[in-house]
């Protein structure tokens, strides 16, 4: 596919903020391998595959495994992963899809065992980002492959 828009160029100050808070989820003190974790989920949910190749670079030099990436579209049928990161990845399949899912109490109650107040506020605001970034991916079509993986920290 061709790339329609070159969104940085087109719209640098939208992209500045979108970076901006992308900055500031990096910084809020959640695990980077969780914060792949959510970034992948919510992009295989929504179908971007310029995201999905970006996280499973970048999931891979936080130390994420081959296996847990491959079956992170069926974790709730594993034990691959946490409680913690099962309270985030049913977080960001309902927020994902809230058009299509109630953000229950019985959700959000699990979530408060495992995240305190802020982590909860700074989660969605990553699984917001996401969305946000797959929305643009999948309308502009960066060339899927260009993106080199990130270093921590």
């Amino acid at each position: 596919m061709n790339t329609r828009i070159d969104y940085k160029k087109a719209a640098p100050n939208a992209f500045k903020a979108m970076l901006d808070l992308e900055a500031e989820v990096r910084r809020s003190g959640l695990e980077h391998g969780l914060l792949e974790l959510v970034k992948m989920r919510a992009s295989q949910i929504n179908g971007c595959a310029y995201c999905l190749d970006m996280h499973s670079k970048d999931a891979r030099v936080a130390g994420e495994t081959e296996q847990r990436l491959y079956l992170l579209s069926a974790w709730r049928e594993t034990t691959f992963y946490s409680p913690r990161e099962r309270a985030a990845l049913a977080w960001t399949e309902a927020v994902t899809q809230v058009s299509m899912n109630e953000l229950s109490d019985t959700l959000y109650a699990e979530l408060q065992v495992h995240f305190k107040e802020k982590e909860i506020v700074d989660l969605t605001l990553a699984i917001i980002a996401i969305n946000d970034w797959n929305r643009l991916a999948i309308a502009f079509r960066p060339d899927v492959g260009s993106s080199a993986a990130k270093p921590i920290g």
